[in-house]
């Protein structure tokens, strides 16, 4: 690299370990909002289009940790994270800095990963980032961290530059992942209902596009019942008076037996409905939904 941030003992720096799509869209708005940042991938190349806009390029994972008393690596998970974090050297170089962890793992890994790096004398963080790369930067981008409350304070400025919202969750390092892999799993399952529910109107004759209006209006009816359904979950009272297990249980087999009738693969939906019918079963047929959290629970 060609200066040090010494050379800069004014302005801002933060090292990018990782250039993926999403660790490309960090360091690109970094340097937007005219934070010095240094570069490193594991697979040389993708840096140049971030290098001809400032960023330093550097030789080694050691060498760019080392030239910013704050590092943001994003890679595909935590097997990745700890080969390039845990060789000696890179350990070395990260001491008395901090590491803000914004790759995609289990809880437990975070967990493990922070106790990894108490052991090394290095701060850390664990984040989460909950929208697509195209959102960082921007107002619509949102972050989540865990980990002790003064480091994120400390390293909050910087991490503002991303834009959108930045929520510290508490102290558990491993509560940012928690998050994650719940609104992963929210996201996954209703865009596997999406897909499904696009094949099955396929099938009965109707176009995807024709579909997608009233696909989002069903969506429109989701974010109240994510408030209300919270408050009976938390306080484990599962009212039906709306909309009974039973009377759900009857729409989901309508469901399966449409979409087998076309020979579609109806999997989900009979998990969901063997679900509900264990709830009916053991005479809860007149509660609502939520009561299937209970059941869920294999303990």
């Amino acid at each position: 690299m060609s200066s040090s941030p010494e050379q800069h003992p004014s302005r801002p720096a933060v090292t990018v370990l990782g250039l993926g799509p999403m660790g490309r869209a960090l360091a690109g708005a970094f340097l937007d909002a005219g934070v010095r940042t240094t570069v490193w991938n594991r697979t040389p190349g993708r840096e140049g289009d971030l290098a001809a806009r400032g960023a330093l390029v550097a030789a080694s994972a050691e060498e760019a940790v080392a030239a910013s008393p704050l590092t943001v690596i994003c890679l595909v998970n935590y097997d990745a994270t700890d080969s390039v974090l845990r060789r000696p050297a890179v350990t070395d170089a990260l001491k008395g800095r901090t590491v803000a962890n914004l790759s995609a793992d289990v809880p437990e890994r975070s967990r493990d990963t922070g106790r990894w790096a108490a052991e090394h004398g290095v701060g850390y963080l664990d984040g989460a980032v909950m929208t697509p790369a195209p959102t960082i930067g921007s107002p619509e981008g949102v972050f989540l961290y865990a980990g002790p409350e003064p480091l994120y304070g400390e390293h909050r400025p910087v991490l503002d530059a991303l834009g959108g919202s930045h929520t510290h969750l508490g102290e558990d390092i491993g509560r940012a992942a928690a998050y994650d892999v719940a609104l992963l799993d929210l996201f996954w399952t209703s865009m596997t209902g999406y897909v499904h529910a696009l094949a099955l109107a396929r099938a009965e004759g109707i176009t995807a596009r024709e579909f997608a209006p009233f696909a989002a209006g069903i969506a429109t009816i989701q974010p109240p019942l994510f408030e209300e359904w919270a408050g009976d979950v938390d306080e484990r009272t599962y009212p039906g008076t709306i909309n009974p297990l039973t009377s759900g249980l009857s729409t989901m087999e309508h469901v399966v037996h449409a979409a087998e009738a076309h020979g579609l693969d109806a999997s989900v939906m009979r998990a969901a409905a063997l679900l509900t019918r264990r709830a009916v079963d053991r005479g809860h047929g007149t509660d609502g939904f939520t009561r299937v959290t209970e059941l869920l629970d294999l303990r």
